[in-house]
């Protein structure tokens, strides 16, 4: 038996047919490269064959690439499949360079069997969800829902079910034990009646899935109904008011054999922060490769321009509120990394004759790339603010500290989305922090390629950046 606890993962029923798809794909378009190019399949080509079905096997299970997606983006599965489709061209092609056998294979049958393989396994499944998403919005292969607990978290709950239809989710009703006038249902529902009504109906067949909303406080009522329901067929989900809390990537944790739930968590843990930082090398070493010469010019027009250094190296809060050190192209005459930094604003009298349009244009925020070569920074991530504003705002910003569960970025979400420049109010500065805690929520390499794309169109100017 496995460990005991009250919470699984989220499974895919459909999880052992990917697998199989996955691995038959791979042979097959390895058949149908050698057939094109007529090149015989050695036991060398087997071999390598059964590196690549390993490694996509272990690059997806690392992706989370067959868990659930039933409310998922097709672009987000379409990324996931490519990048754990690039992984094994990495392994196999360093498995053949390991062991010397780089001659034994025909490169044009390896860039086709490459190529193949990534279309095949990007066509099949989006043909497959594709198909899924219409039977299930016709109606087939659908779930009978009923919510427990007429709540704020029910018509989220809702909201999130109407909002996703290729879930196969259908809310027939709400259940609870109030009285119609203390409970508050969603106009396109109906109230069905009282619990013992919601067990009557599972019982008869009207209800596939219980989802229970009740708050926390009610835990012995909870305890009961689950008591009830564990004698049923119904797939039984508790929805408990978490939304309440900022929580930050919450996962299940193991002591021994109890389970908590993780609330104020980092996503960058095992392999996903490999993955981040392999991200973060790639991206500023292609970068820097281009802004190199670029570079040399504005450290050029600085020194030239005025007096004092041309790289500023303040003090910020890194990962876990640690210090660092963030390197910046100079563009005030001060170099302020006091108790007290004032803010530039527009027309500030501080800045050089080139500082407003280095800010403007972030330019200034180039030399960045080498702190993330360093692995004090991310390319993306919540942007770090100086450590005098640090101390001023997390007294007045709730969970603003939580902005350091992952290391600080040069682009982020809050800046793509028109949140960067100067932060004369405090409303400014909370909706840069409600961005930022969504991005660790909901971080994944998905939302880093999204907000990197976003930043060429719209993240390098704005109309609050002086």
């Amino acid at each position: 038996m496995g460990k005991k606890g009250f919470v699984r993962n989220n499974v895919n029923q459909f999880a052992v047919l990917y697998r199989f798809l996955d691995l038959l794909f791979i042979q097959l378009c390895l058949l149908l490269a050698a057939w094109l190019y007529d090149t015989p399949l050695t036991i060398h080509y087997y071999l390598i064959g059964l590196v690549a079905c390993i490694a996509y096997l272990f690059s997806a299970e690392m992706l989370w690439l067959y868990r659930s997606w039933r409310a998922g983006s097709t672009k987000e599965i379409l990324f996931v499949a490519t990048v754990s489709c690039a992984l094994m061209v990495v392994i196999v092609t360093g498995w053949m360079f390991m062991f010397k056998t780089t001659g034994d294979f025909s490169r044009v049958t390896l860039s086709l069997w490459f190529g193949f393989t990534w279309v095949s396994l990007c066509l099949w499944r989006l043909v497959f969800r594709q198909f899924l998403y219409y039977v299930r919005k016709n109606g087939f292969n659908s779930r009978a829902v009923g919510i427990i607990g007429a709540n704020d978290t029910a018509a989220e709950l809702c909201k999130e079910i109407s909002n996703t239809p290729e879930t196969g989710y259908h809310v027939t009703g709400i259940y609870d034990d109030r009285g119609e006038d203390r409970i508050s249902v969603p106009s396109h529902l109906s109230y069905n009646g009282k619990i013992q009504q919601a067990i009557n109906d599972v019982n008869d067949g009207k209800i596939d899935t219980i989802f229970i909303t009740l708050p926390m406080t009610a835990n012995r009522r909870i305890e009961q109904i689950l008591r009830v329901l564990g004698d049923t067929g119904a797939q039984v989900h508790l929805v408990p008011n978490f939304f309440v809390y900022n929580l930050l990537h919450s996962r299940i944790c193991n002591v021994g054999d109890l389970q908590t739930v993780s609330v104020f968590d980092s996503p960058m843990k095992g392999a996903m922060n490999f993955l981040k930082r392999i991200e973060d090398i790639v991206l500023a070493s292609m970068i820097l490769s281009i802004i190199a010469i670029p570079m040399l010019f504005i450290a050029a027009a600085i020194k030239l321009t005025s007096k004092g250094p041309v790289i500023f190296k303040q003090n910020r809060y890194g990962m876990d509120g640690k210090k660092i050190k963030v390197w910046k192209f100079r563009s005030m005459t001060v170099t302020e990394d006091g108790d007290t930094v004032t803010q530039a604003t527009k027309n500030d009298s501080r800045l050089t004759p080139i500082g407003g349009f280095l800010r403007r244009t972030s330019l200034d925020e180039l030399p960045q790339f080498i702190n993330v070569l360093q692995g004090t920074m991310s390319v993306v991530g919540p942007r770090p603010h100086a450590v005098a504003h640090n101390e001023m705002y997390r007294k007045k910003v709730e969970y603003y500290m939580l902005r350091h569960r992952i290391k600080p970025g040069i682009t982020g979400w809050a800046q793509v989305n028109g949140w960067r420049g100067e932060t004369d109010t405090l409303d400014k500065m909370q909706m840069r922090i409600q961005y930022d805690l969504e991005y660790i929520k909901n971080w994944s390499l998905w939302l880093d390629f999204k907000i990197v794309i976003f930043t060429f169109f719209r993240g390098f100017v704005g109309s609050n950046a002086y």
